[in-house]
């Protein structure tokens, strides 16, 4: 055997010259896949500026250096790129998304809390947006921000640039319940929100978040929103 069975690390053949370089590279691969993360898993095809010891999931369609290594990671390392492919339960994080996957061998799967032999997963998100102020109006939707088929725990928030305007405070809900994750909230910079159910409510449409200017209109401000929620992926057929 020249190879680990999981890793593929390079094994020292007996008697072998120059062993240093086996272990080095050995070593490079376990480097790359101690506390995993990639920059991203968009990519078909290697970046043209890459760093040592970069790594990516390579997408459907490789190209280039890269073809014919579909789904599998690519590391590089020592100049040139080595790949190796996935394994049952690897965890990685993706930079360029800020999301946690898990491989159940066959797929990854994001922010992974569970999942059945069939792949019913259960999974939770943060789902964020930056509502800017501009309208002039007492109301004001984010678009859909909450999935359809999600149960919400709570909605968090923060104040980024002074909210202006001739209203006293402000709301906080959706559409039929405008105070469902606040009130009387601040205006300042930096002033911030923990909108938290007594119990998750589910949304089985996708909706919107709506801010209700309290007392008079919007005239200008940013709000980062962030909803809490938690996901349900059907199990598979096979």
């Amino acid at each position: 055997m020249s190879e680990t069975a999981k890793l593929k690390l390079p094994l020292i053949a007996s008697a072998q010259a120059q062993k240093h370089v086996t272990v080095n590279e050995a070593l490079s691969r376990i480097d790359a896949t101690m506390q995993l993360s990639v920059e991203s898993r968009v990519l078909n095809a290697p970046p043209f500026v890459v760093s040592e010891g970069e790594s990516y999931l390579i997408a459907a369609g490789g190209t280039d250096a890269w073809v014919g290594q579909d789904g599998k990671m690519a590391s590089f390392l020592n100049g040139s790129w080595v790949f190796l492919e996935p394994l049952f339960g690897w965890n990685v994080w993706v930079a360029d998304e800020a999301v946690r996957l898990t491989f159940d061998g066959a797929h990854w799967i994001e922010n992974l809390l569970a999942v059945s032999v069939s792949r019913a997963a259960l999974r939770a998100e943060v789902v964020e947006t930056d509502v800017i102020l501009s309208g002039g109006g007492a109301i004001e939707d984010t678009g859909f921000i909450i999935p359809a088929h999600t149960s919400v725990l709570a909605v968090t928030g923060r104040v980024l640039s002074e909210i202006t305007g001739d209203l006293s405070d402000w709301s906080l809900g959706v559409n039929g319940a405008e105070t469902r994750y606040g009130s009387s909230l601040g205006l300042t910079a930096n002033a911030w929100l923990r909108g938290v159910t007594g119990q998750p409510v589910a949304y089985y449409v996708p909706t919107s978040l709506r801010l209700t200017a309290n007392g008079g209109n919007f005239s200008a401000g940013t709000v980062r929103l962030a909803v809490h929620l938690m996901q349900f992926d059907l199990p598979s057929a096979d």
